[in-house]
């Protein structure tokens, strides 16, 4: 293992350029780039400061090992699968830990962030306490950009000398300086480069596989790079796993996108999280995340050979949800490891899928109540066995199971009436109060939004006398009291936005709507309910509307 040191600016430019030791890329194992800007801002603030980086982990190998660019100009969306290489026997320098650094630097210095490029403001870099930004950068549009932000990668990439560069940079300002302006631009410029392009600021380790071919073999590099990597607090264990399956599966990036955009498509939010858990419970090696698992050769075969019956088993269930059940949108799905039960029944008896009885009233339940919250594996695995048992999904016998395992099934009137304005529930609410009601309009500004019926800035503005001052300064209406489902209803986007609702009293609102409007939000017709001075009475005769319409659920 060899350690090396290099410039920012030399190092960057050997990103992706297969000019300078074959080029320096990311392994397939690699996760996607997941910083913010404000992240990649700090890392350039720590650099100016001349705080340590840390040291980047390097592997150099002639392997024929998938391998992608780095990012340049880098927006949401992206599919790691544009940026792949093809496949050579060439030596090539691969990053095993380092990339949100590297990629961050990339960004900064050679591209962009959602169409916007990194500026630094020349006149900063005072004194601040170590948690504070001393050195103050932004991505910012080109037309934005004013004096004092420059461009930080012309200063970095400036190749001419220092003192002309400050004299360039202080006649852009749009005013005249002062002194300590100008000092402050020179001592700046000086010391951006001398980070980025005088310091050796990076250093790594190289693991060297050319000319010690025996050295390390390909297992021991994603052994490598899962040590290296297990104790970050960004990289999440399911992408652990992914790198172990990645390693003996070369079209796994593709696979999981594929899935995961067919799944999502409707507006849901599965997860690479949620289907690698739900590939380890189907194949019967338990729910619970366990490296172990997936270092087991044979797991890993399993899943590559039975991807296609997996996928289809994950994807029948997603059909049903959207097709079959209220719950058409990621905003009604407070949890989705409830599911995996039913996905794995589909998968070992998909002969009997179509004859489940009950299946919406156990996943009804089981959302409502969060059966399937905090650490459910053991649940999960639990649920499995009885479904191996008997060979069927018996919602009644599931049932006993999850109760067994110390969970409420109870829907209770607290349950529905404690449900407030932005909890997950009320939209899984909403969904089955309007049935007809779609959730996923053609035009996506007009979705459903919740709209509190007595507007909140209204509310705010009822206050009670303070028994100690006598001044009316105490709230009378809490957020607790103001966010309850009572005050809540479902309204288009264009309903609730200019022209529409917004913080009219329901006086106003309701006094030309029918009265099919008011039974579908279930609204009290006693017009003298409807007046700010009334609120608790409304409140009191809406709760009894709706544990009407819901009592077909109470226990």
């Amino acid at each position: 293992m060899k350690n090396q040191k290099e410039s920012i600016r030399k190092m960057v430019s050997y990103l992706n350029n297969d000019e300078k030791d074959g080029g320096y890329w990311l392994p397939n194992i690699q996760r996607p780039f997941v910083w913010s800007e404000d992240q990649i801002e700090r890392l350039f603030d720590s650099i100016m400061r001349e705080y340590p980086i840390s040291t980047l982990l390097v592997w150099r190998t002639k392997a024929e090992i998938r391998h992608r660019k780095f990012v340049d100009n880098y927006k949401q969306g992206l599919r790691l699968t544009d940026f792949y290489v093809p496949e050579n026997n060439k030596a090539k320098m691969l990053i095993l830990d380092g990339q949100q650094r590297l990629q961050s630097l990339f960004i900064g210095l050679k591209g962009s962030y959602e169409k916007k490029e990194l500026y630094f403001d020349i006149l900063s870099g005072e004194s601040a306490a170590p948690e504070d930004v001393r050195y103050r950068f932004r991505f910012l549009s080109n037309y934005k950009a004013v004096f004092p932000w420059i461009c930080f990668k012309e200063i970095v990439f400036y190749n001419g000398m220092p003192n002309r560069l400050a004299d360039e940079v202080i006649a852009k300002a749009d005013r005249e300086l002062s002194d300590n302006d100008i000092a402050r631009t020179t001592e700046n410029v000086w010391k951006a480069i001398q980070m980025f392009v005088q310091h050796e600021a990076l250093s790594y380790q190289e693991l060297d596989s050319v000319d010690n071919p025996d050295a390390y073999t390909e297992n021991d590099i994603v052994e490598i790079f899962i040590r290296a990597n297990s104790g970050g607090t960004k990289l999440g264990k399911s992408d652990l796993l992914f790198s172990l399956l990645t390693s003996s599966w070369e079209d796994s990036d593709e696979r999981m996108e594929e899935l995961l955009d067919e799944l999502n498509r409707p507006g849901y939010h599965f997860t690479r999280d949620f289907v690698l858990k739900t590939c380890l419970t189907l194949l019967g090696k338990g729910a619970s995340y366990d490296i172990a698992k997936f270092r087991d050769g044979r797991t890993r075969e399993a899943i590559i050979e039975r991807w296609d019956e997996i996928s289809a088993a994950i994807s029948d269930v997603k059909d049903f949800l959207q097709g079959k059940t209220f719950i058409r949108t990621d905003r009604a799905l407070p949890s989705y490891l409830g599911l995996i039960p039913i996905i794995y029944f589909r998968f070992k008896f998909p002969g009997k899928w179509g004859n489940i009885s009950n299946l919406d009233s156990y996943i009804l339940q089981t959302l409502l109540t969060g059966s399937f919250g905090g650490r459910p594996d053991t649940l999960i695995d639990k649920c499995t066995r009885r479904i191996d048992e008997i060979s069927d999904f018996d919602v009644t016998g599931l049932f006993g199971v999850i109760r067994a395992d110390g969970r409420s099934l109870e829907v209770t009137r607290d349950t529905i009436l404690n449900t407030r304005y932005s909890s997950k529930d009320i939209h899984l609410l909403f969904n089955l109060w309007y049935r007809d009601f779609n959730y996923q309009p053609a035009y996506e500004n007009n979705l459903p939004q919740v709209d509190h019926i007595f507007p909140q800035s209204l509310l705010k503005t009822v206050k009670d006398e303070n028994p100690e001052t006598g001044r009316r300064n105490i709230l009378r209406y809490k957020t607790g009291f103001r966010d309850q489902i009572a005050n809540c209803m479902l309204l288009r986007t264009q309903e609730n936005g200019a022209g529409g609702k917004s913080d009219a009293l329901p006086m106003q609102w309701f006094r030309d709507k029918d009265d099919e409007y008011l039974d579908l939000h279930l609204i009290p017709k006693d017009k003298t309910l409807w007046e700010l001075d009334r609120f608790e009475d409304f409140i009191e005769a809406r709760k009894r509307l709706i544990l009407e319409k819901f009592q077909y659920l109470l226990q």
